[in-house]
């Protein structure tokens, strides 16, 4: 668990360790990385967001093509979300039963929580939740096991990964490298978790207002 937080933490040194090793096979490592974050609902605790930001700031230093890595990270996120919509689709009130998928547990509370996002939002979640750690990989998983009818979901796919995959990619294309944020980057990891969430916090925080003073 150390080890998860320190890779998350320090990613920038974590990806620079990986480009040196790498080279060029690290354009495949980012897109698997992607596609297994967004596509598979037992890899919610992939990097997403800050992964990106990463990629972004490194590839204005030129040791990546931020083109590429756009391109790449947009079809990752747009074939991971399609993938995770199928199963749902296919097979999700299987999986949703047996409460595992291939032996390794899926949280009830991660479901349940996208669900609420639903019920509030409907077909939009899919772009919302991009910018939603974990529940980014719930979303499309629950929109197929509700069935919601393709044409929507591949809308809302493509718009969410084009603007999600834009403005984190681009947000460390240009501002990655300012000395504040890269002497600081843990900070601003931290910052990309939390700041997402606070619109579910305060919404937890109403609701359980509300059912006091019902009492």
């Amino acid at each position: 668990m150390t080890d998860l937080l320190n890779l998350f933490l320090h990613l920038d040194e974590t990806l620079g360790t990986a480009i040196a090793s790498y080279g060029n096979w690290i354009y495949g490592v980012l897109f698997l990385i992607v596609f297994c974050e967004t596509g598979l609902i037992v890899t919610p605790f992939l990097p997403g967001d800050s992964l990106l930001f990463a990629a972004g700031a490194f590839s204005a230093t030129g040791v990546l093509n931020v083109w590429v890595i756009w391109v790449l990270l947009f079809v990752a996120a747009v074939i991971g979300d399609g993938v995770n919509y199928r199963i749902g689709r296919k097979v999700g009130a299987r999986i949703l039963e047996k409460g595992s998928l291939g032996g390794l547990p899926i949280k009830k509370e991660h479901i349940e929580r996208t669900q609420q996002y639903y019920d509030k939002y409907g077909a939009k979640t899919i772009v919302i939740a991009r910018f939603l750690p974990i529940i980014r990989t719930f979303a499309p998983f629950v929109a197929g096991v509700g069935h919601m009818k393709p044409a929507v979901f591949s809308f809302y796919n493509v718009f969410g990964a084009a603007l999600w995959v834009t403005i984190f990619v681009f947000g460390g294309y240009f501002f990655g490298n300012v000395p504040v944020i890269k002497k600081n980057f843990e900070f601003v990891i931290i910052a990309m978790i939390i700041i997402p969430g606070l619109p579910a916090l305060i919404q937890i925080i109403r609701e359980w207002q509300r059912s006091r003073s019902a009492k």
